[in-house]
């Protein structure tokens, strides 16, 4: 199967073709850990978790890297207000986010590293860098020569002549130019390492980029993915760094998701209009967000309001209630709750094409729709029941929604027998009783 993507870098669709057959290697980039996830924090890692699901169900090994930032000046920030060490505030905020993760159905990654884990590389990578002409090393500190390499700019599509004007270049007396970006700085306070050039820290665009370097040959990878904001400056600094030192650009494919947005601006802490991800599931659960976050396109942005969160709602107790429905009755009829899917084409279609999960959950309510419309039929088809189950089951998987049905024991068959011929004998005050039963255990 074909799998087309928009790839940020050419601005086109283009198939997926792996450097190693068999394999997708990813790179998402992770959180610096200096406080708890917001919603829109948790948007990349449900888009590539699913994405991974996918790629695993038509036969890829799939390794789906994913870092964490843990030396940040908020981390040191937090860290000097708490009269704690960094690591204090980096493993409490790593272990909250995994958690976050884990309600969110996300599996565990290939590798989850930390910045702190790979500084002896780091310093290399930038030694080489200036043994390349790549970089320069002033006063303690390393800036990477914009004008060493070609075409910067290429993935955010800013033309040079503007950043030299813009504002968002920042103001460094020490720089060859103001395009230059910071690979090495000195620190006055908090967590710092020894290097050639004085004591200090790296920038933050080399990091993930010295991390892909040590954990995929060569420094390449298939798809390079984060959220939209990154692109620039971001992953723009981390290509050049990569077309000084690899002669490469990291990725062939360059993913980049839309914002959560909060009302008509993007969430985020700097706004201060955060929804943190730990409470917006604790409210409304992991499958409802990820629901939320599927059910848009991943380069479109996502509305949390009170309305798509009810709809969505809605939509998981409804896909819930079919599922366990049909789960039950297959085992009340004795049938096979493990047979292999068939019948998957369109939903696999719709996430092969760019990852259209829209039209893939237009697909899974088809057959929402089929389970129900089988399950009113008398006599019940149970062979038809359970090639239904199969496909909705699979779907549910690759989408990472965590919905569990009943194993029912003798027992609870023999309480939803004596419901049936309660109510075939019309005691209804007696099968109340039952029906309530049943409903607690969902049975029913």
């Amino acid at each position: 199967m074909d799998v087309k993507l928009y790839n940020s870098l050419s601005g086109k669709i283009e198939t997926l073709n792996p450097i190693i057959p068999g394999e997708v290697s990813i790179y998402c980039c992770g959180p610096t850990v200096y406080g708890d996830a917001h919603v829109g924090n948790i948007r990349p890692p449900v888009v590539f978790d699913t994405f991974r699901n996918f790629l695993t169900y038509i036969g890829y090994n799939v390794k789906l890297v994913s870092n964490f930032t843990d030396v940040d000046d908020k981390i040191i920030k937090k860290a000097l207000t708490e009269n704690v060490s960094e690591s204090v505030i980096t493993t409490r905020y790593i272990q909250a986010y995994k958690d976050v993760l884990s309600s969110l159905n996300i599996k565990p990654y290939y590798n989850n590293p930390r910045v702190t884990e790979y500084m002896p590389q780091i310093i290399t990578y930038i030694d080489e860098l200036v043994k390349l002409n790549a970089a320069y090393a002033k006063d303690g500190e390393v800036f990477f020569r914009i004008s060493s390499i070609n075409d910067y700019g290429e993935l955010s599509k800013i033309n040079i002549d503007d950043l030299v004007v813009g504002a968002r270049i920042e103001e460094n007396t020490k720089k060859e130019s103001p395009l230059d970006f910071v690979l090495w700085k000195t620190t006055q306070e908090g967590i710092k390492w020894d290097s050639p050039w004085g004591c200090g820290r790296p920038g933050w665009h080399t990091e993930c980029c010295v991390m892909i370097n040590s954990i995929f040959p060569n420094g390449k990878i298939d798809i390079h993915g984060g959220g939209f904001d990154l692109k620039f400056p971001h992953h723009e600094n981390e290509i050049a760094q990569a077309k000084a030192h690899n002669q490469n650009k990291i990725a062939n494919i360059w993913m980049h998701n839309g914002f959560v947005n909060f009302g008509d601006e993007k969430m985020s802490k700097s706004l201060g209009n955060v929804v943190l991800a730990k409470d917006a599931i604790a409210k409304y659960g992991g499958n409802v967000m990820r629901m939320l976050i599927l059910s848009t396109h991943y380069r479109a942005p996502v509305q949390f309001t009170d309305e798509t969160v009810v709809s969505t709602q809605n939509s998981v107790e409804r896909i819930a209630k079919a599922f366990t429905q049909l789960a039950v009755k297959i085992q009340l009829m004795k049938g096979n709750l493990n047979k292999k899917a068939n019948g998957m084409e369109a939903f696999l279609n719709a996430f092969a094409d760019d990852l259209n999960v829209s039209n893939a959950l237009t697909e899974l309510f088809n057959v929402m729709k089929q389970s129900n419309q089988e399950l009113r039929k008398n006599p019940i088809n149970l062979e038809a029941l359970e090639d239904i189950f199969a496909n909705f089951k699979d779907m549910l998987s690759v989408l990472g929604l965590n919905i569990e049905y009943p194993i029912l024991s003798s027992e609870d068959e023999k309480l939803y027998n004596q419901y049936m011929e309660l109510k075939k004998a019309k005691l209804f005050e007696e099968s109340d009783k039952l029906r309530d039963v049943l409903i607690a255990k969902h049975i029913i």
